[in-house]
C-alpha cells in the first residue's frame, strides 16, 4: 500500500510501527517487522445531501477508522472501524494501541488458535478498564481483528467467508472465546449444533455459487432527510432492480412517518416487505405507542426501537406488538457478545443485527452467530455504512453456510461504494458472492488521498471546510 510521502505528512493521524522478528522462523510464516503500515482517519461528507440520515442522526459522515497490516513479504491486513464522524480519530487511536499487541508475532503462531488471539488482544488489563469489551476500544479490537482475518484470507487465497466455510466444526469453535456465555451455549454444543447443519452444506456452497446465497433489501430510499419525490423515484427504481424488501428511518414526527410509510407502501404494493428503524429515538412506551399508529401499513420489523443497552425494554416492546404481527430487530449498537445473549435469553428480539465492526470482529461475530442459532432467533446484519456491506456479505454467508442453514437477509447501501477496491455487487435481489481473496474492504489509493481527515484534498476544499467549521448536525 504506496502512498505518497507528502500525503503522509498531512495526514495527523497517520502512524507506522515497526519491529523485528527472529530470522530463525521460517520466512512463509515471518511477520517480519510487522508494520502497522498505516492507521488512518477517513471520512466521507455524506452530510451533504444528508444520506444516512435518521432520527436519531441528522447529517452524519459516514467515517472509517482504517488499519492496514503488513509485512515484509508484501502480504496486508486491511481493516476498519464504522463511525459516522466526530470521535473517529479516538477509535483510531485506540486501533494503534491495540494493534502494538501484534508486533512480533507471525501468522502462524496468531491463526492456529483464533480464540486465544482474540483473548490475548482483549486483555491488556489497562487499557479493558476503559471498556471492559465495548466502546472505543472494542471498535479499536475489531479493526485489528478483521485486518488480521484479511491478511489470513489473503495468504491462503480465498475469501473470508471460504476460509471459515472450510473449517471443521471444531476448527470453527476454536475461534470463539466463550467466556462469559457458556450460560447460553458450550463449545460442546457448538460443535453439535455446526455438526447438524454440515449435511446440507454442499447445496448450500452451490447456492453460493450461483450467487444467491444471500439476499437483499434496500435502504437506499429510506433516509429521514430525502424528499418524498427522492424517496419516490429511489424506490421505484429499487424495484427495477428487483429489490422486494425495502427500510424505512422513521422516528422524527408521527405524521410525517404516516405520509411517508403511505407513500412507500402505494408504491411497493402489498405483497413486497416493508421495515422501519427508528434508531434508538424513543422510550419503550413511546415505542409502543407510535408503532400501533403505523401497524396499518404492515411492517415487518421495528428496528432499534429504543437504546441498545435495555433489554428488559426491548422485551416489552416486543411483547407488546407481537399481537400486531410487528417483530422486534436490533444488534448495530449491542457492544458485545453478552449483550446479545441477554437479549436472547430474555426472548427481546426477533431478529439479531450483527454488526462487523461494533463487535469484536469476525471472531466475536461467530460467537453471535452460534448463539442466534441455539434460540433459534434469525439473523439480519447490520449494514448501513461505508465498507459495512462488503464485510457483512461475508458474514451472512457463513451463517448460511455454517451455523443456521438459513439465508440472512442483507442490507444493502451503495453510498460512496467506489471508494472500495473491490465493491460488493448486487444482481437480480442478490449479493454477488466475493471471490476475490480476503475480507473485501480494502479503499482505494485515491480515495485515501481524497478523504483522509483532516489532510485530504476534500477536506481542505470548500465543502469539505464548510462542514468542519460549521457542521449540519450542530446546527440550531
Amino acid at each position: 500500500m504506496a502512498i505518497a510521502s507528502k500525503q503522509s505528512q498531512q495526514i495527523s493521524k497517520s502512524r507506522i510501527i515497526k519491529s523485528t522478528v527472529s530470522s530463525q522462523l521460517p520466512q512463509y510464516v515471518l511477520l517480519t517487522a510487522l508494520i502497522v503500515r498505516w492507521i488512518l482517519d477517513l471520512r466521507f461528507p455524506t452530510s451533504l445531501d444528508v444520506s444516512g440520515s435518521d432520527a436519531m442522526n441528522l447529517a452524519p459522515d459516514y467515517s472509517a477508522a482504517y488499519i492496514v497490516l503488513h509485512t515484509s513479504m508484501d502480504l496486508t491486513g486491511h481493516g476498519f472501524a464504522f463511525t459516522i464522524g466526530r470521535g473517529n480519530n479516538l477509535v483510531c487511536e485506540a486501533a494503534c494501541m491495540i494493534a502494538d499487541r501484534l508486533i512480533g508475532k507471525t501468522l502462524a503462531e496468531l491463526t492456529a488458535n483464533m480464540g486465544k488471539t482474540w483473548r490475548y488482544l482483549v486483555d491488556d488489563s489497562q487499557f479493558r478498564w476503559i471498556g471492559p469489551e465495548k466502546g472505543v476500544s472494542h471498535m479499536g479490537l475489531s479493526a485489528c481483528i478483521n485486518a488480521l482475518w484479511d491478511m489470513w484470507a489473503r495468504h491462503v487465497q480465498k475469501p473470508v467467508w471460504k476460509l471459515v466455510a472450510d473449517m471443521t466444526p471444531a476448527e470453527f469453535v476454536r475461534c470463539v472465546d466463550f467466556r462469559y456465555i457458556e450460560d447460553a451455549i458450550t463449545p460442546e454444543e457448538a460443535i453439535a449444533l455446526l455438526e447438524g447443519v454440515e449435511s446440507g452444506k454442499s447445496k448450500r456452497l452451490a447456492d453460493a455459487d450461483r450467487n444467491v446465497a444471500v439476499p437483499a433489501y434496500s435502504t437506499q430510499a429510506g433516509w429521514l432527510g430525502f424528499s418524498d419525490e427522492r424517496m419516490e423515484k429511489l424506490l421505484r427504481g429499487m424495484i427495477d432492480e428487483g429489490f422486494e424488501k425495502f427500510k424505512l428511518k422513521v422516528g422524527g414526527n408521527l405524521q410525517d412517518d404516516r405520509r411517508r410509510c403511505k407513500i412507500a407502501r402505494d408504491i411497493i404494493g402489498p405483497d413486497r416487505s416493508l421495515m422501519l428503524d427508528a434508531n434508538q429515538v424513543w422510550g419503550v412506551g413511546e415505542a409502543i405507542d407510535w408503532m400501533l399508529q403505523l401497524k396499518e401499513f404492515n411492517p415487518e420489523f421495528i428496528e432499534e426501537p429504543t437504546s441498545p443497552d435495555d433489554i428488559l425494554g426491548h422485551a416489552a416492546i416486543r411483547k407488546a406488538l407481537k399481537p400486531h404481527g410487528i417483530g422486534v430487530a436490533t444488534g448495530e449498537m449491542c457492544q458485545n457478545r453478552i449483550i446479545f445473549k441477554q437479549l436472547l435469553q430474555a426472548g427481546a428480539i426477533d431478529f439479531c443485527q450483527i454488526d462487523a465492526c461494533r463487535l469484536g470482529g469476525v471472531n466475536e461475530v461467530m460467537a453471535v452467530l452460534l448463539m442466534a442459532k441455539r434460540f433459534n432467533v434469525p439473523i439480519i446484519p447490520h449494514s448501513g455504512g461505508i465498507g459495512l456491506n462488503e464485510y457483512t456479505q461475508h458474514l451472512a454467508l457463513i451463517n448460511y453456510l455454517c451455523v443456521s442453514g438459513e439465508k440472512s437477509l442483507l442490507e444493502h447501501i451503495s453510498t460512496f461504494s467506489e471508494v472500495i477496491t473491490n465493491p460488493l455487487e448486487v444482481r437480480n435481489g442478490h449479493f454477488v458472492t466475493p471471490r476475490h481473496a480476503g475480507y473485501s474492504v480494502e479503499f482505494r489509493k485515491e480515495a485515501i488521498e481524497r478523504y483522509s481527515f483532516p489532510g485530504g484534498n476534500f477536506w481542505n476544499s470548500k465543502d469539505g471546510l464548510q462542514i468542519r467549521e460549521y457542521p449540519e448536525n450542530l446546527r440550531i
